[in-house]
């Protein structure tokens, strides 16, 4: 069988070659990503070459995970590794340390090029004049303060812009690291570029008949969005998804609603529903759903897209 292929003519044997997948990529480096935002756009980087792994799988979130051993041995054996930071993945500060030894550890959040914007403080927000910088006020103690020192949203895939940078990071430090497969990453790169220059364009579009229009969410996690295409969310029900909101939060969350005249408030699919339900009971206020971190979608390049576009929908649907 070798020997006639041999024999074929030179153009017979390219065809051939390439009807096969092309001419043989050296093998990837072994690859570790934390949550699904980054490793779709990792993992369209790095197509055609090899699949990163993922940590925070399924309906999991950052907020709330523990490593499993599974996650160690990836870990040991990773020779490139792409989270946000210690202001989103607090379970991968330590593992780094003690299971990420040999490998390079890209913090996304302390990369150049990648915009960072402060936690709001509390869970009512200043008025959209002021485009969101402002601090909370009339928040209960009890919440008051769940942030530390006030960080860096973790969120910071949901602006484009920053996933243009991942994308860029992302090919820069795999052609580092593999320097036979570096024109594959780069020519990657350039196509998943394009794609979120065409989603950005897309997302205003959509967007800008509602951007006027007040919302709660259910965390603050998505500031980055907000000002990407210049929504109007008011407060959240809870700063922290990890507590329960006070009774006291909820009761300044419904006055919010009527005070500010918010149209919808959005839960998230990993987390307890009944709360927008009691918060939105009796005001006539829309129930959404957002989903920052792509829980309900399966991984893969196309998450980031099937992610940003599901909740450019949900907005433009329950705001409109």
């Amino acid at each position: 069988m070798l020997s006639r292929f041999l024999a074929l003519p030179a153009a017979t044997c390219a065809a051939l070659a390439f009807l096969a997948g092309g001419p043989a990529l050296a093998a990837a480096p072994h690859v570790v990503v934390s949550v699904k935002p980054i490793h779709s756009l990792v993992a369209g980087v790095m197509e055609g070459v090899g699949t990163p792994d993922l940590l925070v799988k399924g309906a999991a979130s950052p907020h709330t995970y523990a490593l499993k051993p599974s996650d160690a041995a990836s870990l040991r054996r990773a020779r490139l590794i792409f989270w946000v930071g210690e202001d989103l993945e607090t379970f991968l500060e330590k593992a780094l340390a003690t299971l990420g030894g040999g490998a390079e550890a890209v913090a996304l959040s302390e990369q150049p090029g990648i915009r960072t914007l402060p936690l709001r403080e509390g869970g009512l927000w200043a008025g959209h004049d002021d485009h969101n910088h402002g601090h909370a006020h009339g928040q209960d103690h009890d919440d008051h303060g769940d942030h530390g020192d006030h960080g860096h949203d973790g969120h910071l895939w949901l602006d484009a812009g920053n996933a243009r940078a991942i994308v860029e990071i992302a090919a820069d430090r795999l052609a580092a690291a593999d320097p036979a497969n570096a024109a594959a990453y780069r020519s990657n790169a350039e196509r998943v570029s394009a794609r979120l220059d065409t989603l950005d364009a897309e997302l205003r579009d959509m967007l800008a008949p509602v951007k006027d229009r007040p919302f709660v969410v259910f965390h603050d996690a998505y500031r980055y969005f907000e000002e990407r295409y210049g929504l109007r969310a008011v407060g959240s029900i809870t700063v922290s998804p990890e507590r329960a909101p006070s009774a006291r939060r909820l009761r300044e969350i419904r006055d919010t609603l009527r005070g500010r005249g918010a149209v919808c408030v959005f839960a998230e699919p990993q987390f307890e529903p009944a709360l927008v339900g009691t918060v939105v009971e009796g005001t006539g206020v829309k129930r959404g759903v957002l989903d920052p971190e792509g829980a309900v979608l399966p991984d893969g390049p196309d998450l980031y897209f099937a992610l940003m576009r599901g909740n450019a929908r949900a907005l433009a649907e329950c705001l409109g």
